[in-house]
């Protein structure tokens, strides 16, 4: 998963929106962890369940990461709370457990599913860009 997250950060940029979803220990925060190393921000990237969205600052010139977790949030009143939509311009955002809270901060977003194999350390990772930001990008250029 670290591995598909470097490769995905590679197609990122400053205003994009990454929504992750998957049950619980599919990789989703081990994914984030690739896409920091990618976009070499500042970390440690651990899961934000209980601060709800850190921050991580770019150690090159490049947007900082907002890394997010709806997971604990209760609607989009509590989304809102979160002011993502500020930063969103100007940074990368990816928010674990967003599906079906955070599609309405942005127009244009890139949506990763992760499934994980029944007893197996495999990963079945699906991703569909919405928008036209994503409707020229080869993200089916991300698998091993």
């Amino acid at each position: 998963m670290r591995a598909y997250g470097a490769r995905l950060a590679a197609l990122l940029c400053a205003g994009d929106l990454v929504v992750l979803s998957g049950p619980l220990g599919a990789g989703k925060t081990t994914l984030v962890q690739g896409i920091a190393e990618g976009l070499k921000v500042r970390g440690p990237i651990t899961s934000p369940t209980f601060v709800i969205a850190r921050v991580h600052p770019s150690l090159r010139q490049g947007p900082p990461l907002v890394h997010a977790d709806a997971y604990r949030l209760g609607g989009d009143l509590e989304v809102d709370d979160l002011d993502l939509d500020a930063s969103l311009e100007e940074s990368v955002t990816v928010v674990e457990w967003g599906e079906g809270l955070v599609e309405g901060l942005a127009e244009d977003r890139l949506e990763v599913h992760i499934d994980r194999e029944a007893g197996d350390d495999a990963r079945i990772v699906t991703a569909r860009g919405v928008g036209p930001r994503w409707a020229d990008t080869p993200i089916d250029r991300l698998e091993d």
